[in-house]
């Protein structure tokens, strides 16, 4: 099976083409306001103009209200809606569109749990748990507490980068990888030299 790779935290048209470029499958637009990477709806809307097809488009979000998102969705076409902050089934579920949940991974918690009210996601993100962080933390989490398998599809976050993505598909075999912090050359600027080398290190554990 091919893993699926989403390069998120993109803040510009240039570097959603260079993700696409290089093999990315998805990008990631964040709506959130603390994060350095979190760019406005207009923007949101250049960057998915400047996506060629069959890259997804996906808008994350943290904690929002319902008109939050449908001001985004009205704005920027997007293919997918990433809740990462404490949204409820039904809330994630209202808007006509996929979405994935995610799950910050805390030491001594249990998964299936925690993500067996998300039955109707389209995929369930396991990211690293930090108490002042919803993502882009640099920091990887046990993956031997992912159960082996799990009702829906696995995208594997927190941490990532070249050196680690080989070892960390191997070890759970997850749907997708997903990058920011990263492939990065500063916050919310993306480095093309990095998105390369971590999606030949994604083929390589692929084979």
């Amino acid at each position: 099976m091919r893993t699926r790779i989403k390069i998120c935290g993109i803040t510009s048209p240039g570097d959603a083409q260079s993700a696409a470029q290089h093999g990315a499958d998805a990008i990631g637009l964040v709506f959130y306001a603390p994060s350095p990477r979190c760019v406005t709806a207009e923007q949101a809307r250049e960057i998915a103009r400047a996506t060629p097809p069959f890259v997804s488009r996906v808008a994350l979000f943290v904690n929002p209200s319902a008109d939050e998102v449908r001001a985004v969705l009205a704005t920027c076409r997007v293919d997918l809606l990433q809740f990462h902050g404490e949204e409820g089934p039904v809330f994630c579920g209202q808007f006509g569109v996929p979405y994935l949940k995610t799950l910050r991974v805390r030491k001594g918690a249990d998964l299936l749990e925690s993500l067996s009210p998300y039955g109707d996601a389209a995929g369930w993100l396991l990211d690293t748990y930090r108490p002042d962080f919803y993502g882009g933390t640099g920091e990887a989490f046990d993956w031997d507490v992912i159960p082996a398998r799990l009702a829906r599809p696995v995208v594997l976050s927190g941490g990532l980068t070249a050196a680690n993505v080989g070892e960390a598909i191997r070890r759970t075999r997850p749907w997708a990888v997903d990058v920011s912090s990263g492939v990065e050359a500063r916050k919310g600027v993306k480095d093309a030299d990095k998105i390369a080398a971590f999606i030949q290190g994604v083929r390589n554990a692929d084979v």
